[in-house]
């Protein structure tokens, strides 16, 4: 059984302090992909690239993170999560002046520059938002858990919304102008990390490597249905977002020739409903298991039902209702994981745990576009079909796997510890 000592309720004003700047991490992160997908296609046409090349920008980022995670997470246990947290954000800044550099000298062979930049920005992007969801697990307990993690999922669907808009503005100076972008906006999240978050005052984990992975093997022996389920629904989750973003660039401009800002605010509408969604789940949750296993069930069998209809959609309106459905069953599932898996294993080994969920989410972001530019030319109906086979296989699991108990989680889950019994008179 899992103890976490080290978790404590803050007062409101430091709270909330903490979680805004902890907030601004995944909001990063989460741009490094969503900025570009509305300039993807001017990107495609200034270097012509095809479908599957212009893609790699979106995977090559995503692979190299998922890859690297669980290697930050390690690190996080030992050292500490802001001494990874921080020069992972310079990394990535930095991969995004790769990028900037080889847009504007490199000319036609720009692009094998750009994606060395993009694996550097990925391998930045590792220690970021998954070990900011393990320094909540850190900082916070009980409902504060709960609301410091919706509002981090929150802010990356925050990212997801502005990010098309935000792109799309960019762009619209250069095709180049977002790898521009990043390493400027990271300057204001590492001075807020450094200044505004104060890490506990812990002894880090100095066991040697082969017993720090028996400890956490034990964990996930003890957690395995639980974590193995909700790994795959929030990769899946992730997966079918990022998979209709892409999507849909190219379909809004080829069908309804939509461009710049009218494309991103377009494109924003379901992950600004994902947003929403994740910031109210997360208050609502409260640490309860049992409303977290309803919510993660009906949110993909939400998705499950409005992917079923997207092909049928003929008239435009109920196309993006549907779309925005889907938004709203990922807002429901994603803060509910993340509670779960934060809450999973001590201290000591939820840097690796929480990591090792970042890193299939990277991968769910990953594989995303790629297949759905290959199910496309396939026929649509085949590419939201096969999703919704894939969300209702996540309902399944979760429904068998996720434990669901008319109480909090406590002791075994991380949260407060379990109230003492009164002594018997």
């Amino acid at each position: 059984m899992a103890t976490d000592n080290n978790a404590t309720q803050k007062p409101a004003n430091n709270f909330w302090v903490a979680v805004t700047a902890l907030a601004g991490v995944p909001l990063i992160m989460v741009l490094g992909n969503s900025m570009l997908i509305p300039v993807l296609p001017d990107i495609k046409d200034a270097l012509k690239l095809t479908s599957v090349q212009v893609s790699l920008l979106i995977t090559l980022f995503s692979v190299p993170a998922g890859i690297i995670i669980p290697l930050a997470g390690f690190l996080s246990d030992r050292y500490g999560r802001k001494l990874v947290i921080i020069p992972s954000l310079v990394i990535y800044g930095l991969g995004g002046i790769v990028a900037a550099l080889a847009s504007i000298f490199l000319k036609d062979a720009a692009f094998f520059g750009i994606l060395a930049g993009r694996v550097l920005q990925g391998a930045g992007a590792a220690g970021t938002a998954p070990i900011a969801m393990a320094l909540c697990g850190d900082l916070f307990s009980g409902k504060q858990r709960s609301q410091s993690l919706g509002t981090i999922e929150s802010s990356n669907g925050l990212g997801k919304v502005i990010s098309p808009v935000l792109g799309s503005a960019v762009g619209l100076i250069t095709w180049y102008a977002a790898f521009i972008f990043f390493p400027i906006i990271v300057i204001p999240v590492v001075i807020g990390m450094w200044f505004l978050v104060k890490e506990p005052d812990t002894k880090r984990n100095k066991q040697k490597l082969d017993i720090y992975l028996k400890n956490f093997t034990k964990v996930f022996k003890n957690q395995k249905g639980l974590l193995l389920s909700s790994y795959l629904a929030g990769a899946i989750a992730l997966m079918v977002l990022f998979g209709v973003l892409f999507y849909l660039s190219e379909f809004l401009e080829q069908q309804y020739g939509l461009d710049g800002i009218k494309k991103g605010l377009v494109l924003a509408i379901p992950v600004l409903f994902m947003s929403a969604t994740s910031f109210a789940t997360g208050f609502i949750i409260k640490g309860k298991e049992t409303l977290m296993k309803i919510l993660v069930v009906s949110g993909l069998t939400i998705m499950t039902a409005a992917l079923i209809l997207l092909p049928l959609s003929r008239n435009v309106i109920l196309y993006f209702v549907a779309i925005s459905v889907v938004g709203i069953g990922t807002g429901m599932v994603l803060p509910c994981l993340n509670t779960l898996i934060t809450s999973a294993a001590s201290t000591d080994e939820r840097g690796l745990v929480t990591s090792l969920y970042g890193s299939v989410r990277f991968f769910g972001v990953a594989f995303g576009p790629p297949l759905y530019g290959f199910l496309a030319n396939k026929g649509t109906g085949l590419m939201f079909w096969s999703s919704s086979g894939l969300t209702l296989l996540g309902a399944i699991l979760s429904y068998f796997f996720i434990k669901g108990r008319n109480q909090k989680l406590t002791s075994t889950f991380n949260f407060a510890p379990a109230p003492a019994k009164k002594p018997k008179n």
